[in-house]
């Protein structure tokens, strides 16, 4: 498990493909076993399916759960008297959200894979930041969305930080330029999710004429797609954007959700999304759940050694993606390498960043 100092000092892209597997297998089988000895619900849908939690010898194997499962039911491995956080997907009005209960253990592992992944994109320094969103969004910190959930985990990053946007959304010019003043020469963090980025900076950017240099930042950005495929809004046109809007040439995105915190997919440098040792992605298809090739599309399955208290290790998303390849990415990053194509027709909304209304 994650309190194995074993574990936690594998370098993120360091395993090829044979390595790696074996790792996984044996982490995984731990946590099945974890689970089914301590989630009752888990051990009634494996029991159902007729699995032998000891004949785990891949990720292949062991059955998925739907990522919508957590709407409907509480699935936790730990007494609830240990719970110290409580993460819901940011579902629209009227809509179910993701509960996913996290004990303190769970909880830290979280944050150390997450430092470790994206440390090793922008370096071990933490940087003065921009949070290109509203500090209103933290006002409860006992139970966190996947948007508060995201800018907290970021936060770690920032040695001295700024929300970008006003309690009403609106962009903070003021605030930004004494920011950039205060930290002139130095790079710059910017964090935020997909579709606030484009309405709340990009667009209030263009609006108000302003023009903060931002040619040293770096962008993360995740989450948010459906709405600006909605306005046909490519993700190569979303960088463009923000590199005429405000000379940023460094933009990465991330796939990740709040059921599976911490283990972050990052973009390269060549353009794809990457699994780290602590994760991998199964892309199924969709007539009978049988594992696709690379190249072929299909329903991407996202596994993870983290969630110890509660059954989200091994999940079937509502989105379609497909593997690019393993081991030879351009960039030197071992491991899966993937695009993610967008939602599966007629699933149900997850409710994660995208589903912001404002």
């Amino acid at each position: 498990m994650l309190d194995d100092n074993r574990v936690l000092s594998i370098s993120p892209f360091s395993l090829a493909k044979r390595e790696k597997q074996a790792f996984l297998a044996e982490q995984l089988h731990i946590l099945t076993q974890h689970h089914y000895t301590h989630c009752p619900e888990y051990k009634k849908i494996l029991d159902a399916l007729r699995f032998n939690v000891s004949t785990v010898k891949s990720c292949e194997q062991i059955p998925f759960l739907p990522v919508r499962l957590f709407k409907e039911f509480d699935l936790m491995s730990i007494p609830r008297e240990n719970i110290v956080k409580t993460m819901t997907s940011s579902g629209t009005t009227g809509q179910q959200v993701s509960r996913i209960y996290l004990d303190k253990e769970t909880s830290a592992g979280q944050t150390k894979v997450l430092t470790k992944i994206i440390s090793s994109f922008i370096g071990s320094s933490r940087l003065p930041m921009i949070i290109l969103d509203s500090a209103a969004l933290l006002k409860n910190r006992e139970m966190f969305s996947a948007r508060g959930a995201g800018i907290l985990g970021f936060s770690i990053f920032a040695r001295d930080r700024i929300f970008g946007l006003t309690d009403n959304m609106e962009l903070d010019i003021e605030g930004i330029n004494d920011f950039l003043e205060k930290h002139q020469g130095e790079e710059i963090l910017l964090f935020g999710f997909t579709y606030i980025i484009w309405r709340h900076f990009y667009q209030e950017l263009r609006r108000a004429g302003f023009h903060p240099d931002l040619s040293k930042g770096i962008m993360i950005h995740g989450g948010g797609w459906k709405k600006l495929d909605e306005q046909s809004v490519p993700p190569e046109n979303f960088k463009t954007a923000m590199r005429q809007a405000c000379g940023i040439t460094r933009v990465y995105e991330y796939y990740g959700m709040v059921e599976q915190t911490g283990s972050v997919y990052m973009e390269c440098e060549c353009g794809y999304l990457h699994a780290s040792v602590f994760s991998d992605v199964i892309i199924r298809r969709p007539a009978d759940f049988s594992v696709a090739q690379p190249g072929e599309s299909g329903i991407i399955e996202v596994i993870s050694i983290l969630p110890q208290s509660y059954p989200g290790h091994v999940l079937l998303t509502e989105d379609e993606g497909v593997i690019v390849g393993e081991d030879d990415c351009a960039c030197g990053r071992k491991g899966k390498y993937f695009r993610v194509r967008g939602r599966l027709k007629d699933a149900e909304i997850r409710g994660c960043s995208d589903t912001y209304a404002g």
